[in-house]
């Protein structure tokens, strides 16, 4: 069964699933890694289960975190090929960073297509807004598959982050 592979700004093209295969086996030896390198994930070492948020429409439009997200730390995440690894699937308009992805959308202009509430809910659970994605759910830890022990019962970001990565996904215009 193919899965849709962006090829431009309101295009995808069917891709053979063992494509789609491979770059999640690459990421997932990229997080094993990094755990088995220090013994626990960069994410939140003591993380706790996730605070409860209210998806409205197509997003959340409180944020989850405390406070206002931190764009420059948001654009550290995001650059960080652990906890949240984006560059390996997502092109990332940053000149700083050498390689990324192709698999999912470019970020470039995601501030001015999305805005924040959608942006948290695609980062949250992109899940609720595409079920065949294979993009992660960050926040999300009910009704998971192939979970890493390393993260079972506990989400890849913690709620501040999540907001440190709308903060600078909103910036992107």
């Amino acid at each position: 069964m193919p899965i849709l592979h962006w090829v431009g700004r309101t295009r995808f093209r069917a891709v053979p699933m063992r494509a789609a295969a491979r770059a999640l086996l690459v990421a997932a030896s990229l997080v094993a890694a990094s755990i088995a390198a220090d013994g626990a994930s960069a994410a939140d070492p003591g993380s706790v289960a996730p605070v409860p948020y209210r998806v409205a429409a197509d997003g959340i439009p409180e944020p989850i975190g405390p406070g206002a997200g931190d764009a420059a730390r948001g654009r550290a995440l995001i650059a960080a090929r652990d906890p949240a690894n984006c560059v390996l699937c997502h092109a990332v308009p940053d000149a700083a960073i050498a390689f990324s992805g192709d698999l999912g959308p470019p970020l470039a202009g995601v501030g001015a297509r999305l805005a924040p509430p959608q942006l948290r809910l695609r980062v949250v659970d992109s899940m609720r807004v595409n079920p065949q994605t294979i993009m992660p759910s960050y926040y999300r830890i009910d009704g998971l598959d192939r979970v890493a022990p390393a993260y079972r019962g506990r989400p890849i970001l913690t709620a501040a982050q999540v907001e440190d990565v709308v903060a600078w996904l909103a910036t992107l215009r």
